[in-house]
């Protein structure tokens, strides 16, 4: 865990919880935890299902609110990969190493997977372009449906090997995540949303996030990496007490006069 700079300001955005009312202390928003991360990265994936397990444990789930953020892997990707190379060739060249070391990579990424209660088939999977993925996020996330899509996002990608870049695979997703077909069909034809992903990038650049998954909790405390599900619980504690926390500290104290006098 590490602070994030410029305090609670740090993660401006969509859905931001509303402030502290003036009461000094007499209302407090709920615990918001903004997440970086993209559909084609396993490591997300696995961070979803841990941070789910923490909040599973976590005695204030009902007033905790989860904003996904959008985070480009590859942003050059082209819609879909070309399917000659399979997945390891592709993680030797990437890493420069050789393909059974890289298949070694792969099995112990499945095992973690599987550890954690999810199906990876990497034999099955197309890469591809996931910025029309994320642009269908903020519409969901408009929606109040942004945890559904991401979650049948990742397991079409990572489970069922769904080519996620293609306009017509994401309309169908979306449509099965609860999304309507017309405006999807519109967000899709268009740039709608274009301006948000870009926006997400560039704070994440800001922040100095430079991989995913990456969890910021309160706008303040960040999180790196899909961390095991003990950890996350922890962070969550920790922000919840800080979040809170009274709004008015004492920082010095002299002589006063009250209703009995003065001192």
């Amino acid at each position: 865990m590490r602070r994030m700079p410029r305090g609670e300001r740090s993660v401006p955005g969509a859905r931001r919880a509303p402030p502290r009312r003036r009461g000094y202390g007499g209302g407090v928003a709920n615990l918001r935890i903004d997440i970086w991360s993209d559909i084609a990265c396993p490591w997300c994936y696995v961070g979803k299902r841990r941070l789910e397990r923490a909040l599973e444990q976590f005695p204030h789930k009902a007033e905790v609110d989860i904003v996904w953020r959008a985070f480009e892997l590859d942003p050059s990707a082209p819609l879909v990969r070309d399917r000659s190379q399979s997945y390891a060739e592709r993680l030797a060249s990437k890493y420069g190493t050789q393909p059974a070391q890289a298949q070694l990579m792969i099995d112990r990424m499945v095992d973690t997977a599987a550890a954690d209660g999810l199906e990876f088939r990497f034999d099955r999977i197309r890469p591809g372009n996931t910025f029309d993925a994320h642009r269908l996020l903020h519409l969901a996330h408009e929606r109040g449906m942004q945890g559904a899509l991401k979650e049948r996002l990742l397991r079409a990608y990572m489970t069922e090997g769904q080519a996620i870049g293609e306009r017509d695979v994401l309309l169908a997703l979306a449509c099965e995540a609860g999304l309507d077909d017309q405006e999807a069909r519109d967000l899709l034809d268009g740039d709608r949303y274009a301006g948000e992903v870009r926006k997400d990038e560039a704070l994440a650049r800001e922040l100095g996030i430079t991989g995913v998954p990456f969890f910021v909790l309160a706008g303040r405390l960040g999180v790196s990496g899909a961390q095991p599900a003990e950890v996350l619980l922890g962070a969550l504690d920790k922000a919840w007490s800080e979040l809170r926390a009274p709004a008015l500290e004492t920082f010095a104290e002299g002589a006063t006069c009250g209703p009995d006098g003065c001192d």
